[in-house]
Formats: structure tokens, C-alpha cells, sequence
């Protein structure tokens, strides 16, 4: 590899790196594609350290200049933050269980007070001390045992999703000699408090086994309670809302199977509840002597029914809330005498409830129509009380307790930023027509009296995969954008769900191209509508978004000034016929298997790195994690040294590796904030907006 030499940044010869090429032919159904830097997959090779942290030098010398600025953007975005900060307590038996934050400290401290909120607080864990010496940090699992005396956590202090597993007694405070490493993301307590079941993940980072260890015992000796061996399933478990039941949950991207354990017996069998059936989805909460099941079964945008403990299979399901006719019935959640349904639609969230002794179904009000609401994953299941986060694009994020009972609305905090006054930004709504006439929902902030001239700086974001809907919800951060004269927009573009699971189908395997036509489609609204121009527009999208900004990048360099594109998915064709890599078999569902011969030709017309071609390009900033299980860093690093020859440009191409950090970048909440201000100022230099 050669690597011309980075300079000081206020020196004229500033030149980006350059990467060997290597020539390697890769024929895959009579079809050669040569790859020049495949070899840069080599992981243990110095050779590709010292590109990365060239392309780092590289990276830094540009943004330099931009220092003052990411200073000025750090301190404003900290502003916005409430610093100091404290959960809604959640009542369990005696205690109220809460997270607080303290300003000046990167992560949260957990913490209860038995009998009430005034009673001493007891610290059960504090990252920030845990954190100590670490680049990177994340809590995987955190589990209060049944009695209250444990609890289960687990820290991943690498970015790479390796977990380690202990358990600390509340009682005196001292971590047990119990210790799991390799534990997932996936941990629950038995009824007992002394059996704990957790799974763990095979070379290609799939979970794929359940164990269940007993607090005392030696790890080694755990027992397997279950193996998935179909390489298509991920394993997990989780307890019903009435704690009654363990639920071993396998789930590909288009088909489950549950199979159940009863939290008092945990050395019992587990038993099936439905078999798996291709593209049949469900998953069950626990109501008396009934499963109560969320399932796509003869309904493509899912249905509840209820079925026998007894006799659990779908033979026995008997229809509870029927097929919403107009979108997604997306969440379950299921209480003493009441369930709640969330009704994705449009693009926005509605909550519906129904009494499980009478019948009577009933839509839950909010303060907005077109906001984000996401039913916590624990309730209070006795109470029939429902909590809520609540948010739009103008107003913070809330917490609202919903009474069942007396179909009230409960808040009980609103986050308060400082400096921010939600009447002075208006969020509208707009429908873009796609290639193939599809209307695509848009949804914008801007200042009040901001006018369409075309001249105003605008941030388009989406995801577009998976089925996971981009929501109009709050983001503090954008009040700096927003109050530099940005219009803020998200595109809910087919392969999400925002308007039903036809929309997510219709954006997936080989309809995938419909979503960069509709993200393309929603950027043309933009300048169509008056709000920007093509040189003014910047978009950014990460992960399988950033496939998004890779693919539309190569197809419609000319409507965008500049790209963000994050841990971005981008040497699709390569990934997806390596069936080592981690994610590559469960997600042939998601883009199709490219060894047969239909779905390889379809995702070499879109693969971004197949795809660059010498034409001009816009500005673009590309992010890497090194410990990146996900999206290789060779994916993102690829992509940049094939444009660095390629494309016909003088616009600027950088390549930021985060040579301690994994998938979601830095891990702190200071650290991520100095991230974002990094990226705002790569927006505002490539706009000319430099304060």
C-alpha cells in the first residue's frame, strides 16, 4: 500500500491517502468482478491500520480549520442537554426504581428508594464508575431479580457486542463470583431468583443457544435449555408482563416460533406454542388461562388473538382485535383487564385500548396527530396503567401514564431545553410522488416565517429497511440546525412500515430499489416545493441507511450538495455471498441470497461500492467503527479508496474510523455530542455556512 503524506492543515498540499490496489477476481454465476480492495478485509494486516489511521490524519487535517466551529457547536448542542436529569420512577414490590444523570459525567447511575421517593437512595450500579479507563462502554442487560436482591447486568467495553455478564447482590452490595462472558442481549430471571436464562451467539454473532445458569454454580456447567441450529433464526428470551411465563422467542426476518417456560418451574421443558410456518410472525403475552398473540397470521398488517394455554397452536386462535384497514398494528401490551395496541399509519402512531372483560375498544387521545409513541416495554400490569414516551417534531420527549380504568392521561415529565420554544418552529407534512407514482410522506420543521425562495439549507434524513419506520420524533440537536435557518425533514420511504407491512414488502428484496426512488423523490419535493436547492440539500443516513446514501449517491449525485453516510452498508453484493460474516444468512429474507442467480443480478444494479462510476460525486463524510460487528469497517473503507480514483470531482471525500468503538460510534453522551457537532460542522463548511 502507498500512502501519500498527510500535512498540517494550513498547508496547500493537503492530499487524502491512497490505497494499493490488488486486483482479485471474484466469478460468482459466470460473472468476474474484479475487486481491487478486497484486501483491505485483512484485519490483522499493519498495512491496514496505517490506511485507516492515514485516512484519520487525512480526515483531520481537512476539519481542522473547523475546530473553533465544532467548539461553538459542542457547547450549544450541550446546552439543549439536560445535564442533570432524572427518570420516572417505576414502583416493583417496595421499591421505586429509577436512572439519573449528573452533569458533567458521561453515563447514567441506576439507582431505587424503597417505601417512597423520599427514603435514601441505594446506588445499584454506576457507569461512570465501571467506565473508568475505558474508551467505550455499554450496558447490555440490567435485570432486578424477582426478589430484589440481585441484579443481572452485563458491559460491553469494546464496541464489538461482546458481552460479559454478572450479578450483584443488592443486599451488600458485592458482585458475586458468577460470571458469564459472551452472554447476550437477551437475560431473565427465573421466579426463583437463583436461575437465571440468558443465550449466547455463535461465530457469525447470531444468537443461536439458551442456557440457564444457577446463582453459585460454575458457568461451565450451565445447562442448554435450547439450540437453534437453522442459521436463518436469531434466539431470545423474555417474560410475559405478568411474569408468569418465559418465552424463548426464534425469529428470522419473516418468520417466529415461541416456545414457553413457566417462570416457577425453571428446569421444565419448554413447550411449543405454534410450530413454524414460512412468513408466519407472532409473538404472545399471558392473560389467566390464555396466550394473548400478536401475529400476521391471514392478516398482513397483524391482528391479536387469544388461545388456550392448554392447547396453544393456531388451530385454537380466536380473533381479539382485528386487522387495522388502514396501516400496522405494531405493539402489544397486555395487563389485568385491559390490552393496548400501537396502530402505526401515515406515517405516525396511534393508540387504541380495549377492556379484556366487556369487549369495549376505545382510541387513546394525545396532544398531537402526528407524533411518536412507543408503549414501554414494562408496565404495570396490576395497575392497568400504560406508560408512555411521547414526542414530535416540535415537542420534547415526554412521559405520560395512561389510566386504563379511567381513560385519563396521566403527565408525568416533559424534558426541558433550554433556550428552546416549541411556537417558534412549525412541522408540516408533504407527499412526494416516486419514480412509480407512489406518494412517499415527508415530514418537516423549519422556523416560523422561514421563506420558500429556495435558498434555505435542508437536512433530509431517513432508514429505509428492515421494516423499521423513521419517526417524527425530537431530537434537542436539531435546534442547531433549525436555529441556523435549516428546514429539518424525514423521509418515510418504502422498507420501513410507515404505512403498513405492504410498505416495508414493497422496499425489500427485489423491490429494493423503490426505496432510493422514494428517498430521490422526496429530495426533488424539497427543491420542488421551494424550500432548497441542490446545492443546498445535505442528507445522511447510517447502517442500512447508509446503503440508502450510497445508492443514492451513485444514481442522483447532482441533487445533493453533501453525505453523511454512517457504519454505512455499502459492499452489499460481497457481504451478502459471505455466509461467514456476521448477520449474511438471517438476512437473505431482507436483500435475497445472491447465490441464485435472480437476486445477485438485482443487487449488483444498486450495491454502492459495485457501483461508483467516474462521475462527479457530492462532498462526503464516511464513518467507520473498527469493532464493528455489524458493518465491517471494510465496507465504508472500501468505498472510499474505489471513489478516491474514480469519480471526476474536486468535492471533498473523507474517511473517520473509530479505532475503539463498534457500530453506534462513541459510546458517552458528551462523546456522542462531540460527534454530532463534528458532523454539523462537515455540513456547514461544505455549505459555506462556517459561523
Amino acid at each position: 500500500m502507498s500512502a501519500q503524506p498527510v500535512v498540517a492543515a494550513d498547508t496547500v498540499a493537503l492530499q487524502p491517502p491512497v490505497a494499493e490496489t490488488i486486483p482479485k477476481e471474484i466469478t460468482v454465476h459466470g460473472d468476474t468482478r474484479i475487486d481491487p480492495y478486497f484486501w483491505l478485509r485483512e484485519e490483522e494486516n499493519p498495512k491496514v491500520i496505517d490506511y485507516l489511521k492515514a485516512e484519520n490524519a487525512y480526515t483531520e487535517g481537512y476539519m481542522s480549520p473547523t475546530q473553533p466551529l465544532q467548539d461553538k457547536l459542542y457547547k450549544e448542542l450541550v446546552s439543549y442537554l439536560v445535564e442533570t436529569d432524572q427518570s420516572v420512577p417505576r414502583k416493583k414490590g417496595d421499591y421505586y426504581y429509577y436512572s439519573r444523570t449528573v452533569k458533567g459525567q458521561n453515563y447514567r447511575i441506576y439507582c431505587r428508594r424503597k417505601g417512597s421517593m423520599t427514603a435514601p437512595e441505594q446506588v445499584l450500579l454506576d457507569l461512570n464508575q465501571l467506565a473508568e479507563g475505558k474508551e467505550y462502554l455499554n450496558l447490555g442487560i440490567y435485570e432486578v431479580s424477582p426478589d430484589q436482591r440481585y441484579l443481572a447486568y452485563s458491559i460491553d467495553d469494546t464496541g464489538a457486542e461482546s458481552y460479559t455478564l454478572r450479578v450483584k447482590d443488592l443486599e451488600t452490595g458485592e458482585l458475586l463470583a458468577d460470571q458469564i462472558d459472551g452472554a447476550y442481549y437477551s437475560v431473565e430471571w427465573a421466579a426463583d431468583s437463583q436461575n437465571l436464562f440468558y443465550n449466547v451467539i455463535d461465530a457469525a454473532n447470531r444468537p443461536y443457544k439458551l442456557f440457564r445458569h444457577t446463582l453459585g454454580t460454575d458457568a461451565k456447567d450451565d445447562a442448554l435449555v435450547y439450540h437453534e441450529s437453522d442459521e436463518r433464526f436469531n434466539l431470545g428470551v423474555y417474560k410475559t408482563s405478568s411474569e408468569k411465563y418465559l418465552m424463548i422467542h426464534l425469529e428470522s426476518n419473516t418468520t417466529s416460533e415461541l416456545h414457553y417456560i413457566p417462570a416457577d418451574q425453571p428446569k421444565a421443558q419448554p413447550v411449543l406454542i405454534q410450530p413454524k410456518v414460512q412468513d408466519l410472525e407472532y409473538i404472545a403475552e399471558h392473560h389467566g388461562d390464555f396466550f394473548i398473540i400478536h401475529t400476521n397470521d391471514h392478516a398482513t398488517n397483524f391482528k391479536v388473538v387469544k388461545t388456550p394455554i392448554a392447547s396453544p397452536d393456531k388451530s385454537h386462535w380466536k380473533d381479539l382485535v382485528p386487522e387495522p384497514k388502514n396501516g400496522k398494528l405494531e405493539t402489544l401490551r397486555v395487563f389485568d383487564n385491559y390490552l393496548t395496541v400501537g396502530i402505526r399509519t401515515d406515517a405516525k402512531m396511534l393508540m387504541q385500548a380495549q377492556n379484556l372483560l366487556n369487549g369495549k375498544r376505545w382510541q387513546v387521545s394525545f396532544p398531537e396527530e402526528v407524533a411518536s409513541i412507543w408503549a414501554a416495554d414494562e408496565q404495570d400490569y396490576e395497575g392497568n396503567v400504560l406508560r408512555v414516551a411521547y414526542a414530535s417534531l416540535v415537542t420534547p420527549w415526554s412521559v405520560f401514564d395512561y389510566h386504563l380504568e379511567t381513560d385519563t392521561l396521566e403527565l408525568k415529565k416533559q424534558d426541558q431545553i433550554q433556550g428552546y420554544d416549541p411556537s417558534e418552529y412549525v412541522t408540516e407534512r408533504h407527499y412526494a410522488s416516486s419514480a412509480d407514482g407512489t406518494k412517499v410522506p415527508l415530514t418537516l420543521v423549519y422556523q416560523r416565517g422561514l421563506e420558500r425562495n429556495g435558498n434555505n439549507p435542508t437536512y433530509l434524513y431517513s432508514y429505509g429497511s428492515y421494516g423499521i419506520s423513521t419517526d417524527p420524533d425530537f431530537n434537542a440537536s436539531v435546534i442547531a440546525l433549525l436555529k441556523r435557518g435549516f428546514v429539518y425533514a424525514i423521509a418515510h420511504i418504502r422498507g420501513g412500515e410507515e404505512m403498513g407491512r405492504e410498505w416495508y414488502d414493497n422496499g425489500k428484496l427485489l423491490n429494493k430499489r423503490h426505496t432510493f426512488e422514494d428517498f430521490i423523490a422526496c429530495g426533488e419535493e424539497l427543491v420542488k416545493a421551494g424550500f432548497t436547492s441542490p446545492d443546498k440539500l445535505v442528507i445522511e443516513g447510517g447502517s442500512a441507511g447508509g446503503l440508502l446514501m450510497g445508492a443514492v449517491s451513485n444514481a442522483r449525485p447532482d441533487l445533493f450538495k453533501s453525505v453523511i453516510a454512517d457504519v454505512p452498508f455499502v459492499d452489499a453484493l460481497n457481504t451478502m455471498l459471505d455466509p461467514t460474516l456476521p448477520l449474511t444468512v438471517i438476512e437473505y429474507e431482507e436483500w435475497g441470497n445472491p447465490n441464485i442467480k435472480a437476486y445477485y443480478d438485482y443487487i449488483k444494479t444498486y450495491s454502492p461500492y459495485d457501483n461508483v462510476k467516474a462521475q462527479d460525486y457530492p462532498n462526503m463524510l464516511v464513518l467507520a467503527g473498527l469493532n464493528d460487528p455489524r458493518v465491517k469497517y471494510w465496507e465504508p473503507a472500501k468505498l472510499v479508496a474505489k471513489l478516491r480514483t474514480v469519480k471526476t470531482d474536486n468535492n471533498v471525500l473523507l474517511l473517520k474510523t473509530h479505532m475503539n468503538a463498534g457500530h453506534s460510534g462513541s459510546s458517552g453522551r458528551y462523546e456522542s455530542l462531540k460527534e454530532t457537532a463534528f458532523k454539523y460542522a462537515f455540513f456547514l463548511k461544505t455549505l459555506g455556512l462556517e459561523d
